[in-house]
């Protein structure tokens, strides 16, 4: 039987998709890698093979060549470089320097990056960034681009974001176009519903800030709850 003609919840895949890459078996990792098996093998059959060959090592299976690889029946060039391909990119990931993430202290730290970026625009931009309980950046997004005098902000969009990232606050950052730092009602508005929404799934909305040309505006330097 072909992969493709087993149960959804057997395919290595669609497991992966539906329960992450931690569900998965060596063999079952191998064979979303390998991509295909054989005439008689299965491509996790295939991959069962292949770690029965090295003891089901994987360090052992990092040391073989090209040519012990081809080696195994039903191994060819493209499957074997894709296997060295993995094995060469495991080996950078170890020996790559941490990342290092940008640390917000204070509204300052989010304007000196953001007013380069917002300040000469003739539209409304909404961002969003995504911190971790030591308020170092997980990521900056832009969550939408509007017309001169607004912008969406969807608060279940970036709330889920949020939580996929397993971000521990959020700070919302959008500019005026037109000079005027100051919120509008519609700021007020929109700053109080995503922090009612946040705090459901323990998340704190850190700050909002305005970004004016060379300008801003913090909801909590001015403590607008």
């Amino acid at each position: 039987m072909k992969i493709k003609d087993w149960k959804s919840d057997d395919r290595p895949r669609e497991k992966m998709i539906d329960s992450g890459a931690a569900s998965l078996s060596d063999a079952e990792l191998l064979a979303i890698l390998i991509n295909s098996g054989t005439r008689e093998l299965s491509a996790v059959e295939l991959s069962r093979k292949i770690l029965s060959s090295c003891d089901n090592s994987l360090n052992k299976l990092s040391e073989y060549s090209f040519e012990m690889l081809c080696s195994i029946d039903g191994i060819g060039a493209a499957k074997a470089t894709r296997l060295l391909a993995l094995n060469e990119l495991a080996l950078r990931i170890q020996y790559e320097k941490p990342l290092k993430r940008e640390t917000i202290t204070c509204s300052k730290s989010v304007a000196d990056i953001f007013i380069p970026k917002l300040k000469n625009l003739t539209h409304e931009e909404c961002w969003v960034i995504y911190l971790n309980r030591a308020n170092k950046i997980i990521s900056k997004e832009r969550l939408s681009s509007g017309g001169v005098h607004s912008t969406i902000m969807d608060s279940r969009l970036i709330i889920k974001k949020a939580v996929e990232k397993l971000a521990s606050a959020i700070i919302l950052v959008h500019n005026h176009p037109s000079g005027n730092p100051y919120p509008g009602v519609q700021d007020k508005k929109h700053t109080a519903l995503l922090k009612e929404a946040a705090s459901l799934f323990e998340i704190t909305l850190m700050d909002h800030i305005i970004i004016a040309g060379n300008n801003y505006y913090s909801f909590s330097d001015e403590n607008i709850r």
